[in-house]
């Protein structure tokens, strides 16, 4: 992953969010948007120029699918981090890989690694 990937980042827990973006960094990738809510997340998921995102399942008692959706509408490769299951999650998005908090840097590696595997991981627009 030589120059890394671009993250749009969606979780409500400042220090939760933080530290998530702290293990994006030292995994060679940036974070390039973030929100802590359903309406931001929205705007930033249809216009903030990223490869992957990461996504909190419940944003302040609102769940984060219509922004899953966007996510997906775009084509853009996205994984939930959360402390709930996929039980929460329409069942389209079930499919999608979900890493349980508290997350350990070497399961976040593993799951950017499968979702981009080869050489080249940084993919246009």
């Amino acid at each position: 992953m030589a120059d890394g990937l671009s993250v749009f980042l969606v979780e409500d827990e400042a220090l939760i969010r933080m530290m998530m973006a702290d293990m994006v960094a030292e995994l060679g990738h940036h974070v390039v948007a973030e929100a802590d809510n359903v309406r931001d997340a929205s705007a930033f998921a249809m216009t903030a120029q990223y490869d992957m995102a990461i996504l909190d399942i419940n944003l302040m008692g609102v769940y984060v699918d219509p922004v899953a959706d966007l996510i997906e509408r775009r084509g853009k490769p996205f994984l939930f981090a959360t402390g709930y299951g996929p039980e929460l999650l329409p069942s389209l998005l079930r499919r999608r890989p979900i890493l349980r908090k508290p997350i350990a840097m070497d399961q976040l590696k593993a799951m950017i690694d499968s979702m981009f595997p080869g050489p080249s991981t940084k993919t246009p627009g």
